[in-house]
């Protein structure tokens, strides 16, 4: 035998230290993935809108069968009502003094377009 085992004492050992690792707080990495906050804006304005988005409102407002045509078409109704709106919009916020758009102004131009809009604290 040799002496070092009759110079030990009944210690625990030490707990291992913790790994430091870039998954942050939680449970086998689902931290530190996060949203990406910049992403590429898409090419055309237009382009926005998916034809499975048309197709949905077209679906909600009780069309059973779409024409090829209609997207473009749609594409080009929805953004001059956009631009139409955003318009609005913006007026309203200068009207004010403000470079900041809220709420009341939106349902405001939404108002003037025809459209009642509630529970936005107007």
């Amino acid at each position: 035998m040799s002496s070092d085992n009759n110079n030990t004492t009944n210690v625990p050992p030490a707990p291992p230290a913790p790994q430091l690792s870039d998954r942050g707080k939680g449970r086998k990495g689902i931290g530190k993935k996060g949203a990406k906050r910049h992403r590429p804006p898409p090419e055309d304005p237009k382009n926005g809108v998916k034809n499975a988005d048309i197709r949905r409102m077209c679906r909600r407002g009780g069309v059973k069968r779409i024409s090829g045509t209609l997207y473009e078409e749609s594409r080009g109704t929805i953004a001059m009502f956009i631009e139409n709106v955003i318009k609005d919009v913006h007026s309203y916020a200068r009207h004010a003094r403000r470079k900041t758009i809220t709420a009341v102004d939106i349902v405001y131009a939404l108002k003037r377009q025809g459209i009642t809009l509630y529970g936005f604290g107007v």
